[in-house]
């Protein structure tokens, strides 16, 4: 990659420092950020071998389960089904199965430093450096024909807070996107969310009837249609709290409720037991594997679901992802407990 596609991955727009230190760890193959603030630990640990976010630890409760990646794809439904969406567009399905990182760069309260992997790290080995804000950006290239870039950077506060900048760089002759997005795999079944938006399911174009206000869902449902496909995106959320009391470790005894909470601002979100793939896998409900994890996927931009009819009429052109244009977004994820 040339330093100038390097450059424009790394200008994202920055956030004020926050509250308190950071810990700083440098290691061989990842960078560690940890502190205290209002009373509880957080621990975060970002992978340069994995090429992404890695461990996402508050309070002792680990919500990462995968790395975070950009999501290209949602499930496809009967409506796109019947228009051959899935012919023009597929190869986004691949895109979001893989995806390879071409580049990482690291500042440390506004200032850029060199990648402090071995044996770099070395000078650190006798002390822990503190900073005010710490910032690490991936650059990803798509498996698409032709290739494109996303860039992802995390920037964490002093409060533990971490602001998500995600760029998606449009390119002529790429076909229409189904979703572009966020996609947070979580250890365990989530036992609710909350969120501030609107009510019920909604798409672009389907959400006149939603009405504003908090709502509270149990567990993770997933709409019991004939052939498994998209469903349960919420569209304009201004924020979503996932709340888990069951975690990997079996050590542990207690039974707390942890929450996560992301600032929105007016994106869409689906909080589901599955990924795109797994729907997309089955042709019937029992086929669908048992529901163990929590699949948080957070949208800058949501195609249209159609329903005009579904023998062959495609969504209203309004409603497309053109994915010759830019998509950037932004969304934080803050520290929030309950006992």
């Amino acid at each position: 990659m040339d330093n100038i596609n390097k450059k424009e991955c790394q200008e994202e727009k920055t956030t004020d420092a926050g509250m308190g230190l950071l810990q700083v760890v440098y290691g061989d193959a990842t960078l560690g950020v940890g502190g205290t603030y209002g009373g509880k630990e957080f621990h975060y640990i970002f992978s340069y071998a994995a090429s992404g976010m890695e461990s996402l630890v508050i309070d002792g409760r680990e919500w990462l389960y995968r790395v975070p990646r950009p999501t290209f794809w949602r499930a496809t439904t009967d409506n796109d089904r019947g228009s051959g969406f899935p012919l023009k567009s597929g190869m986004w399905l691949a895109a979001d199965m893989f995806i390879r990182c071409t580049d990482i760069a690291v500042a440390v309260d506004g200032e850029n430093i060199s990648l402090p992997c071995a044996p770099e790290n070395n000078r650190y080995a006798d002390v822990v450096p503190t900073a005010g804000r710490v910032k690490i950006t991936y650059t990803y290239e798509t498996i698409t024909v032709p290739a494109t870039r996303v860039c992802v950077a995390y920037e964490v506060a002093g409060s533990g807070d971490i602001r998500v900048d995600v760029h998606y760089y449009g390119l002529k002759g790429l076909p229409q996107l189904p979703v572009f997005g966020m996609r947070f795999v979580m250890p365990t079944y989530a036992d609710q969310f909350l969120y501030e938006g609107l009510s019920g399911e909604t798409y672009p174009d389907r959400k006149a009837g939603g009405i504003p206000g908090v709502y509270e869902v149990q567990g993770l449902p997933v709409t019991p249609y004939l052939v498994p496909q998209d469903c349960g995106i919420h569209m304009d959320t201004k924020w979503v709290e996932i709340y888990r009391s069951n975690g990997l470790d079996n050590s542990r005894k207690d039974k707390k409720t942890s929450v996560l909470h992301f600032d929105l601002g007016n994106l869409a979100f689906s909080c589901l037991p599955y990924t795109a793939a797994e729907l997309e896998n089955a042709t019937h409900q029992e086929e669908l594997p048992p529901p163990r994890r929590t699949v948080l996927c957070i949208y800058g931009a949501v195609r249209g679901v159609g329903g005009i009819d579904s023998w062959g009429t495609d969504v209203e052109e309004k409603y497309w992802i053109d994915a010759q244009k830019d998509i950037a977004f932004s969304f934080s994820i803050k520290m929030k407990g309950k006992e």
